[in-house]
């Protein structure tokens, strides 16, 4: 058995995982990384780059196909479902070497390409190699959940991980859970020219504010996509091109395919924690504000430490754990400024506290302002109008703000940045944005919360009524 000692150990190979591992190593520790199956984890490999890819496909089909309101004539739009997916392995192709074993040895980084198990508090043990570590992360990420349905181990099915393999389009698609993923793929897929049907246990979408939830559902249900909601799989029965779904109540479902779409589960299996006296948590890892488990050192990072699972957030994660790790010095994570985004089309995106959210914690303290995509004259040019922005405010900051819309996964950006640093909403008023542009919509937001004040005032009329009679 080869023994080895490091300063920073790191399970897992993923976003989190990377961010750590070349942080830590760039500024003088001695890191060690351990991969067990493919460099980039999930989000590469399997979730977010080849979603994105594959939603770009359906985005150009839909684009030839609905051109007319351009003054250029549609046009078929017709699909080569294998050269969509060899346009998503390009796209990873050309990504991955940013997250190679290659480019990470390049930073003095020892890449051991083996699953790595705790054998004692500060030791793991990666194929024949034993690492002892001042300090361990544990980032192995996550994996789709799959529910005990009966008969769903005798159908064949997909899930993330083996849907962008698929080369031959689906005829219809059935997809069990409307999060999303759920709702990401199946627009990609109707508008691919597949038939697609989402099958959800309760609401569609959810855990988003059910105001912006409804213009997304309603776009895809006008795109041809059925979305029957309260249907809770209780069977899935057939066989390969010839797949039931059936729901609690009675309601069946037929499709040629299947995906599943429920959820994740962190990836925690193979770890042996009670070794390391790491505690497990129902959704990963306990971990504290500093991201510490019970074991003070071990550190657990992104999905795996249970919460927000979104690369980004993985990322952040790092960047909280390296200043104390490497530093000694106190580090916390906060979620309060963490945004998320939806790719659909419309896409959705949130930062902080939706209304509903902020109603509960603020109460009469809140404030409500909107914009509407209609009134921006971007929108207008590009027909991209279907949407809206609503900022939360309280006492003059925002607190939340909740965008469906035209590159609302962009927009958010503003909206992140001005809760991690507590700005003002009279600072993003301040703002001058260039016209014409989406972006437009932002300073808008925060004009409509000034408007009524500047506007709607009698003391300001009575002011510049006092100030203009004795103006020169």
């Amino acid at each position: 058995m080869n023994r080895i000692k490091t300063d920073v150990l790191i399970i897992g190979a993923g976003s989190g995982g990377l961010s750590v591992a070349a942080g830590a190593a760039q500024m003088g520790a001695d890191v060690i990384l351990l991969e067990g199956h493919k460099m980039g984890g999930d989000c590469l490999n399997y979730g977010c780059v080849p979603s994105k890819a594959l939603i770009a496909s359906g985005k150009a089909a839909y684009g030839q196909q609905h051109s007319a309101q351009y003054g250029v004539a549609d046009a078929a739009g017709v699909v080569d479902y294998a050269a969509a997916k060899d346009h998503v392995a390009d796209v990873i192709a050309q990504i991955a070497p940013v997250d190679s074993q290659e480019r990470f040895e390049g930073f003095g980084i020892n890449v051991i390409r083996e699953f790595g198990r705790f054998i004692s508090a500060d030791e793991v043990q990666a194929g024949d190699t034993v690492i002892k570590a001042r300090r361990i992360v544990i980032a192995t990420g996550s994996s789709p959940l799959v529910p005990p349905i009966p008969g769903l181990d005798k159908v064949p099915y997909e899930t993330n991980e083996t849907l962008f393999d698929l080369r031959e389009k689906p005829e219809h698609l059935l997809i069990i859970g409307g999060g999303p993923i759920g709702m990401e793929m199946a627009q990609a897929h109707i508008r691919m020219g597949s038939k697609v049907t989402v099958i959800e246990g309760g609401k569609a979408m959810g855990k988003d504010d059910p105001e912006l939830a409804a213009v997304v559902l309603d776009s895809l249900r006008d795109e041809g996509v059925v979305i029957e909601e309260d249907a809770l799989a209780s069977e899935v029965r057939g066989t390969a091109g010839a797949i039931e779904v059936e729901a609690k109540d009675g309601r069946v479902f037929k499709g040629t395919h299947l995906v599943m779409a429920v959820g994740r589960k962190s990836n925690t299996d193979k770890l042996d924690l009670e070794k390391a006296g790491v505690e497990p948590s129902k959704s990963g890892i306990k971990v504290d504000d500093s991201l510490r488990t019970s074991n003070r050192k071990v550190y657990a990072i992104g999905d795996v430490a249970g919460g927000l699972q979104f690369t980004h957030v993985a990322g952040y994660h790092a960047g909280v754990i390296i200043r104390s790790m490497l530093f000694g010095l106190p580090s916390k994570a906060k979620t309060t400024h963490i945004p998320w985004a939806t790719y659909t089309d419309p896409e959705l995106s949130q930062v902080g506290l939706t209304e509903a959210q902020a109603k509960e914690k603020h109460g009469s303290k809140l404030e409500v302002v909107r914009f509407h995509y209609h009134h921006n004259d971007r929108a207008i040019a590009e027909r991209k109008t279907k949407g809206f922005i609503k900022v939360m405010v309280v006492k003059g900051r925002p607190v939340g703000a909740s965008i469906v819309g035209y590159q609302a996964g962009e927009l958010i950006n503003l909206w992140a940045l001005a809760l991690a640093n507590g700005l003002k909403m009279s600072q993003i008023a301040a703002m001058v944005a260039p016209y014409p542009t989406i972006g437009e919509i932002n300073k808008r937001a925060a004009g409509a919360y000034f408007s009524p004040r500047l506007f709607e005032s009698d003391l300001v009329k009575r002011v510049v009524g006092f100030v203009q009679r004795f103006l020169p």
